[in-house]
């Protein structure tokens, strides 16, 4: 089309700067007005912050059940994402009664086995081991970010998150980086190597109603992966707390956590089981099971190797890029192989995305928040420019 010459192109120019700046002020409205409660409660829970910061005992609890909510249901979608979806047709009490009890039950032994730990052990390692003593409004900030993430269906690392603001040692901050980056490549070597294995025999094999045999073993294998999970990922959440428990705060950490549990079951997963749905074949019992199987396995591998922290985020992300590879590859036609393997490729670019968002974020708040980190990452960056 010819554009008219009358129009001089500075106006032309100014026109189509209004009509851009038009559209993002409506966007923003419209962003606004659908999630004005949200906003709200946002707003209200910043008020918060700031009003108990200067009493650490409530700050304390007031930065755990916003870490707690917002951790497990941003990583709802690696843990109980697929057993809600493949359970859909189920009460969601029943669901909840029995995660919730496999909860119970995981957090009372460590406790019990540990001298009051509830995190296994990961909060033992050097650089983690110092429960705060007071609080900053960044530390609390943090897990308030996470939910504002959660709200906008972006998985990220729970753990750079929320363990990096409290981090009293930059070199702990790096060994659970590095640890996570192993989880990563292990993950999604692994998930090539399984389901190249395995594409063709399930796409034979897998069709159909599947039997009760399935229902079973995947409430199994979803119980043992939730289980294994709180061994790595409850640290996330005790951070906020003493390293040991007493009797009732052991109650009030299980209470909270259940009732919050509970919640995130009568949401049927809140905004982050949307993203259930855009992994192939998710939904299916059987592709779950085995997906849970070899999640669960790789996380117990990590979680006897050391007591160091590990972002399941990272593993699980690995594993769902290898396994997406895997089956485009596995495709029989070279065409239908050419765009699966597009496809693919830019799921996993997307995830890797989202996953690099949560560890900027923790990285920033971490150097904000605490002066040992920043001098330390003051001394690399003169460090490396020399």
């Amino acid at each position: 089309m010819k554009l008219d010459s009358s129009i001089p192109k500075k106006a032309f120019s100014d026109k189509v700067r209004q009509q851009r700046l038009s559209k993002i002020t409506y966007r923003i409205f419209d962003i606004t007005k659908r999630e004005q409660d949200f906003l709200f409660l946002i707003l209200v829970l910043l008020l918060l912050c700031k009003i108990v910061i200067p009493y650490p005992n409530v700050a304390m609890w007031f930065g755990f059940a916003m870490a707690s909510y917002s951790a497990i249901a941003n990583d709802s979608i690696q843990t109980i994402g697929t057993f809600i979806a493949s359970n859909a047709h189920r009460q969601w009490w029943h669901l909840w009664l029995f995660m919730g009890i496999i909860f119970i039950g995981t957090v009372t032994y460590s406790w019990v086995a540990y001298s009051g730990d509830v995190s296994y052990q990961r909060l033992t390692e050097k650089g983690f081991s110092e429960a705060p003593q007071t609080f900053g409004f960044l530390q609390l900030f943090s897990p308030i970010v996470l939910l504002i993430l959660t709200r906008m269906r972006i998985p990220v690392s729970t753990t750079f998150l929320l363990l990096n603001v409290f981090a009293t040692d930059a070199n702990a901050m790096f060994s659970v980086f590095q640890k996570s980056l192993y989880g990563y490549f292990i993950a999604f070597l692994s998930a090539i190597l399984i389901w190249y294995l395995t594409a063709r025999f399930a796409d034979r094999y897998f069709k159909g109603r599947p039997g009760l045999s399935w229902t079973v073993l995947q409430w199994i294998t979803s119980g043992l992966l939730w289980s294994v999970w709180l061994m790595q990922d409850a640290s996330n959440i005790a951070v906020f707390l003493p390293r040991k428990l007493d009797l009732s705060a052991l109650l009030m950490f299980v209470g909270f956590i259940f009732s919050g549990l509970g919640v995130l079951f009568y949401l049927k997963g809140d905004r982050m089981q949307q993203l259930v749905s855009e992994k192939a074949g998710l939904t299916d019992i059987r592709a779950a099971t085995l997906v849970d199987f070899v999640y669960m396995s790789i996380l117990f591998y990590f979680k006897n190797l050391n007591n160091l922290p590990i972002s399941t985020t990272w593993v699980f992300i690995g594993l769902l890029g290898g396994r997406e590879l895997a089956i485009s590859l596995a495709k029989r036609q070279a065409k239908t192989r050419s765009k699966a393997l597009q496809k693919s490729i830019k799921f996993i670019r997307k995830d890797l995305q989202h996953g690099c968002i949560g560890l900027i974020i923790s990285i920033i708040l971490a150097i904000l928040v605490n002066p040992v980190i920043r001098k330390t990452m003051h001394e690399f960056v003169l460090g490396f420019m020399k």
